[in-house]
This record gives C-alpha cells, sequence and structure tokens, in this order.
C-alpha cells in the first residue's frame, strides 16, 4: 500500500483543492466509507435472503428482485446527483442522498411484503449513490491521470471492508435479531455517515461550477455519449459489473440452498472474494504508473472472460461440486481491482471540468447493467447455478471486447 507520505504529496493535488494537509486523511477515510454505501446496502442482508424469502411467503427469484430494484435507482440517481454537483457542489448533493438513504432503508425494515421492499431499495438506493458517485468527482477533483486510478484502486481497497464483513455481520445479525435488524443498522451507518460528512472540506470551488441550467446538464449526457472513448471505459465496466451482480444475486441460492452450505458460513465464501479484490486493488495501484490503465484493464477483462467460461461449464455439468463453482468465482470476482478503477479513472480522464457528470454517466451505466446481470439470474432461476454461470460468462466476454476497443481506439489516437 502507498505510504502516507506518497498518498499526501502536495504535488499530486489540483492547484485548487481546498483541503489542508493535516485533513487529507480524514477525506480519505470518509470517502471510503461513501464509496462503501453500495456494498453494504446489498451485502449486509445476502446471507438473509433465503429467510426473507420464507418470511415474506416469496420465491427465490422474486427476492432476488430486491437487487435489480436497488440497481434501478442507483443507476438513474446517478445522473442526477452528477450533474446536481457540477452546479452546487459535492457537499449538499452528498448529505441529501444520506437523508434519502435513511429514509429507504426505514422503509425496508418495516415492509411486509417484497414488493413493499423493491420500492423501497428504489429510494434507498437513489441516496446511496450520491455518496459513491461523488467520492468519485472528489478523486477527480484533487488528483489527475494515473494517480486517479491509483487513488481510486487504494479506497476501493480500503473500503472493501465493509462488504468483507456486511455477509458475516449480516447472518450473525439475523440469527440474532432477524432480518429486519439489518435494516435497521443500515439506518445507524447512514446517520453516523452524514455526521462525518459535516467535516469534510468542499473541493469544487465556486469558480469551477457549472453555470448552465441542469437541463443543459442533462444534454451534456447525451454528448458524453458520443466519444468513443468513453463507451469502451463504461462497458467494459458496466459488462463486469452486469456479472458481479449476477454473483451477487445468485450466490446465497447457490451456495445455501444448492449447495446447502449453513447461511453463517456464506459470509466466509463472499469475503474470500472481498479479500481477492482488495489484493488486485492494491497491486493495481503499484502497477498502473508502469504498465498503464488500458495494458492493465485488457489484461484483467480478459482473465475475467476465461474465470468465466469455466464457472459456465462447471455450472452446467456440476464438476467439482462446490468448488467447481467456487474458484472460478473467486477469479472472476478478484479481477474487479483491475477493471473497475482503471476504466472509471480512463473515462474521467479527459474531462477534468465534468468530472461529477463523466463520473455519473459511467457508474449509472455500470450500475444500470448490473440491473440486466441480477434480472436474469432472477427470471431464469431454476434452482440450479447454471442460470448465474452463464450470465457471468456472457458478460465478462462483454467486458473483455469493451476493453479491446479502448486499447486500439487509443492506439490510433497515439498514431495520429
Amino acid at each position: 500500500m502507498p505510504s502516507q507520505t506518497q498518498l499526501c504529496s502536495a504535488d499530486t493535488l489540483a492547484d485548487s483543492a481546498p483541503i489542508p494537509h493535516t485533513q487529507r486523511w480524514q477525506v480519505l477515510a470518509i470517502l471510503s466509507a461513501l464509496m462503501g454505501f453500495a456494498s453494504i446496502s446489498t451485502d449486509f442482508y445476502l446471507p438473509a435472503m433465503p429467510e426473507m424469502a420464507n418470511q415474506l411467503g416469496a420465491d427465490a427469484g422474486s427476492v432476488e428482485f430486491t437487487i435489480s430494484g436497488f440497481l434501478i435507482g442507483f443507476s438513474l440517481g446517478q445522473l442526477f446527483w452528477g450533474a446536481l454537483s457540477d452546479k452546487y457542489g459535492r457537499k449538499i448533493p452528498v448529505a441529501i442522498g444520506l437523508v434519502l438513504f435513511v429514509i429507504g432503508s426505514i422503509g425496508c425494515a418495516i415492509s411486509t411484503s417484497v414488493e413493499e421492499i423493491i420500492l423501497w431499495r428504489i429510494l434507498q438506493a437513489i441516496g446511496a449513490c450520491a455518496g459513491v458517485v461523488l467520492s468519485r468527482a472528489i478523486v477527480r477533483d484533487l488528483y489527475q491521470g494515473a494517480r486517479a486510478a491509483q487513488m481510486l484502486s487504494t479506497l476501493i481497497a480500503v473500503m472493501a471492508i465493509a462488504p468483507l464483513l456486511g455477509p458475516i455481520l449480516g447472518s450473525q445479525i439475523a440469527a440474532i435479531a432477524g432480518w429486519r435488524a439489518i435494516f435497521w443498522v443500515l439506518v445507524l451507518l447512514g446517520l453516523l455517515a452524514l455526521a462525518g460528512l459535516c467535516t469534510l472540506p468542499e473541493t469544487l470551488p465556486a469558480e469551477r461550477r457549472r453555470t448552465e441550467p441542469l437541463t443543459g446538464a442533462f444534454r451534456r449526457y447525451a454528448d458524453l455519449l458520443t466519444h468513443k472513448k468513453i463507451i469502451g471505459y463504461a462497458g467494459a465496466g458496466a459488462f463486469f459489473y452486469s456479472g458481479m451482480y449476477a454473483y451477487i444475486a445468485g450466490t446465497p441460492f447457490a451456495f445455501i440452498t444448492y449447495h446447502k452450505v449453513p447461511a453463517k458460513y456464506y459470509g466466509l465464501l463472499f469475503g474470500a472474494g472481498i479479500i481477492g479484490i482488495v489484493i488486485t486493488n492494491l497491486v493495481n495501484a503499484r502497477l498502473v504508473h508502469r504498465f498503464g490503465m488500458n495494458r492493465i484493464l485488457a489484461g484483467g477483462t480478459v482473465f475475467a472472460m476465461i474465470s468465466g467460461i469455466v464457472l459456465a461449464v462447471n455450472s452446467y455439468s456440476d464438476f467439482g461440486g462446490l468448488w467447481g463453482l467456487f474458484l472460478p468465482l473467486l477469479a472472476f470476482v478478484s479481477v474487479t481491482g483491475f477493471v473497475v478503477a482503471n476504466s472509471i479513472a480512463g473515462a474521467m480522464a479527459d474531462y477534468p471540468e465534468q468530472a461529477g457528470s463523466v463520473s455519473a454517466l459511467v457508474g449509472a451505466i455500470q450500475y444500470g447493467s448490473g440491473i440486466a446481470g441480477s434480472g436474469l439470474v432472477g427470471a431464469l432461476a431454476d434452482g440450479t447455478p447454471w442460470p448465474m454461470g452463464w450470465v457471468i460468462a456472457v458478460m465478462a466476454t462483454g467486458a473483455a471486447l469493451c476493453a479491446w476497443l479502448v486499447t486500439s481506439t487509443s492506439s490510433k489516437s497515439r498514431q495520429e
């Protein structure tokens, strides 16, 4: 992991960054927490999904749609928060988002049907995504190029503690107090994050904010979509995220229901993947300056594709049983460190004055694609891991093709 001197070096900060030297580690800690809201909002209750299905009288596919509902709110909400933050700064939109997250979490905790939970999860996600998308924009406010990719990798590695502990703690909370208590814990975490936000300085000075109406900001999204590099980077991350959310939606039932893994041990299997994510993010932070974002992104997506194909074969044939499913899943998930940070930083690299909008657009595309991954697993659920396996294989292949588009486009630009 980079040393404190490396992370806080003044020459890596944008000239307009208004953050005193002594506060930078505090800012990094808050940003890590904000980025973690996407994970904790889902990972906490994964082990309790079979119990939720039983208590609410729903089938596995219906409960899996609570993840799809979250992704709908998470993807669409980012477009709104990104445009708002480029006009009014970063702090106020995050604060409003955290309030919505708390309200949505309360709604989930008191729901009496899966349909109610899905609706409240949409509101919860709209609030949660403000912290995620704007923490990435704050990084771009402060850092540039490969350094931004390095910082995103460091933040992702730090915030990965949340999804590492989430399923483990979630399973224990559900065992002691029931699945509703998990959402009450999320309420508490949202309030704590809101308190921490009060100590975060504004990173977008007034002179760098957009003055156009918000309608113009939304038109800017359409303009950004005409850039092949943004499409390539966003597409690589989007297909990968689709596979990731197929994994998130499918593994509770694949492990607990199909392979009879006790719910209390699900967190250990899930946590192994998070450890892989932490390791590859730390490796990426070390290597990105040496090899470049594009080469690492391309290599990571190819490895994800190979892992996905092996997973599809094993899940269809049941080769290797639980281990035949777990090992290729572990390989696929671990590649996150080589794909996510580089795809986001690459998309934002050429648009410093629109960092909020680009971050929001890329995030909306990526998490929106998760709707397809989790939705397909839910719609095609047949009691076996096979739907999850083939969805991951197809999406990983799409990520590799998009990474190839980025690499070829960048090569042509250098030649010209």
